[in-house]
């Protein structure tokens, strides 16, 4: 019998985040609380299990939000700032629990150790630093965490290549441009899928709305949920309103069960 999963969006903007430092776009000076938006993260909880996808710049900010008081891994999209920056922060967790997993590809791990170099020291090691036991997965290595089987599943953000993960009938992708046919199997039967949707004019690297009401549409997840927005996708409201019954705008703080 499966635990039932719960999934807390723990920010659901783009790299910026919303609002951006500055900005005077009417987004950005709403006071819709929908219309803030964290880096793009998310909890899984099921029994006593806590695992996130991404630790971004907002890490620490998402953990006091939701009272996490122990962590048991981290799944890694990829590498770019707004996904892993944040790892430092794993530190209290760290000091509680001892060495915290992450899950991610070589690729990754090597990004990782360039820019928190002192977290992967060996000899000499600083002793306030965290320690990672480092579990390297790509496309083709499904795995298990505290009894849930995880699929990976690769996808293209322009020409990088990200993962995204199935659990259970769950799938969550973020920075998706394109998922190549093969993968898109590893998608198909979900009860609900998280893609990205940055905007309405198209990107070079992450998919428009048009597009990724597409891909749901080849899909077909029961229920579908965009994340990784942009100011420049509109108001959250006006958006919501427009989108098939299905298919909703994610916003942070935003509780999901399957």
């Amino acid at each position: 019998m499966k635990s039932t999963l719960s999934v807390t969006f723990l920010g659901t903007g783009t790299s910026q985040g919303i609002p951006i430092i500055g900005s005077r776009h009417p987004v950005c000076l709403s006071s819709n609380p929908k219309d803030k938006r964290l880096r793009v993260s998310v909890l899984l909880q099921w029994e006593d299990f806590n695992y996130v996808i991404d630790c971004g710049p907002d890490f620490r900010q998402q953990m006091l939000r939701e009272e996490v008081r122990h962590l048991n891994g981290v799944l890694l999209t990829h590498e770019h700032n707004d996904h892993i920056i944040g790892l430092d922060d794993i530190r209290p967790f760290y000091f509680r629990q001892g060495d915290i997993s992450f899950y991610a590809e070589k690729r990754v791990f090597e990004a990782l150790k360039q820019r928190f170099s002192y977290v992967f020291e060996i000899e000499n090691k600083y002793p306030g630093a965290p320690t990672l036991q480092e579990i390297e997965i790509d496309e083709n290595s499904i795995f298990s965490i505290s009894g849930k089987k995880v699929i990976p599943v690769r996808a293209m953000h322009a020409n990088l290549p990200v993962l995204g993960f199935r659990i259970d009938d769950f799938a969550y992708m973020t920075d998706v441009k394109t998922i190549p046919t093969s993968e898109m199997e590893k998608l198909k039967g979900l009860e609900v899928l998280v893609i990205n949707a940055l905007r309405e004019k198209p990107h070079p690297s992450h998919l428009n709305l048009e597009e990724a009401l597409a891909l749901v549409e080849a899909l077909a997840p029961k229920k579908a949920y965009f994340t990784h927005i942009s100011h420049l996708l509109g108001f959250h409201d006006e958006v919501e309103a427009q989108l098939p019954e299905n298919i909703h705008l994610a916003y942070d703080t935003l509780k999901i069960h399957l």
